[in-house]
């Protein structure tokens, strides 16, 4: 009988351990062991985005490495470790593929950990006709998680300055939910961030001063809140992101000529085949630039001075 209560109570007392340890395993995917928030983005920016608001109370974990195409990239049995383990995800929210393919199984990969959507107020466009025509606005509340419904729309919302101030407030709700504690410090640094994203948009606007052609020739349609902000027609040479035909690449000659068009801007991203055909046609050049490096400051700055100089 005595043997039957010992056993009995070294059961329980290994139950209760169990239980801890579980908790304690839970808790480690929430914090790193120094305290620290793990956070998982999706793409490049919204790591500096996540750093300027959380500080040294973040790390980030970027599942998009440098280089891949949001359009394409697969995720990494490491990395499926690592959202195991975060306690919060980020997502853009604006229906890049890569998202739309990932983000449910990601969620089921980690219940526990809360997910932000960074889109939540910024004003989406959908381009209204071809050759960079007027733009249509939707409101994020209008549009449903649905993918279908994201068809038309650009999904490079961070192209903007405008929204990256939104995308940063999004941002900082989801670290003061998780870590109330530390409310204060992420809001000096949010402000601290949106005055540098200030200064930035009005550093930009002075480059286009008096530029009377205002218009660029992409590869790829990555610019579109960047030609909104700034009074730029974007003309693509993707239709609908696939290959131009003939008669759309006679088109394309004819609008580089028509205005003088002598620079295509493209992504390392994606192929620039037809970008370099184009190229020869015209006489032009190509210049490589990226909408994803993770210095986005600088990456905006460069960009906005190389579409600048084009246009002169």
């Amino acid at each position: 009988m005595k043997r039957i209560l010992i056993t009995s109570i070294y059961i329980i007392v290994i139950t209760f351990l169990l239980i801890i340890f579980i908790s304690c395993d839970r808790n480690v995917n929430k914090d790193s062991a120094d305290g620290k928030i793990r956070v998982a983005v999706s793409i490049l920016p919204q790591a500096e985005f996540v750093e300027k608001v959380g500080g040294d109370r973040v790390i980030v974990t970027v599942m998009i490495p440098p280089g891949a195409s949001p359009h394409t990239y697969e995720l990494t049995p490491g990395q499926l470790e690592d959202i195991s383990k975060a306690g919060m995800y980020i997502k853009v929210g604006s229906g890049i593929e890569f998202e739309r393919e990932w983000m449910d199984k990601i969620i089921k990969l980690n219940k526990e950990m809360l997910v932000v959507n960074c889109a939540e107020g910024v004003r989406f466009i959908a381009s209204g006709g071809k050759y960079g025509e007027p733009f249509v606005y939707y409101e994020y509340y209008e549009i449903s998680e649905t993918g279908d419904d994201y068809r038309g729309i650009d999904p490079h919302i961070w192209l903007s300055t405008e929204n990256v101030e939104i995308m940063s407030e999004n941002i900082y709700e989801g670290l003061a939910d998780i870590d109330p504690g530390n409310l204060e410090y992420y809001k000096e640094n949010l402000e601290d961030f949106i005055v540098e994203l200030d200064k930035l948009d009005e550093e930009i606007s002075q480059m286009f001063e008096g530029k009377k052609n205002k218009i660029m020739m992409v590869f790829h349609p990555n610019w579109t809140y960047f030609a909104s902000d700034y009074g730029i027609r974007q003309i693509p040479i993707e239709e609908e992101g696939k290959e131009p035909t003939a008669g759309h690449m006679k088109n394309l000659i004819d609008e580089a000529l028509k205005y003088d068009i002598k620079i295509i801007f493209a992504s390392p991203e994606f192929s620039i085949k037809s970008a370099e055909t184009l190229a020869s046609e015209i006489g032009g050049s190509i210049v490589l630039l990226s909408p994803l490096e993770k210095d986005y400051i600088e990456n905006m700055r460069k960009t906005a001075k190389a579409f600048s100089e084009a246009m002169e």
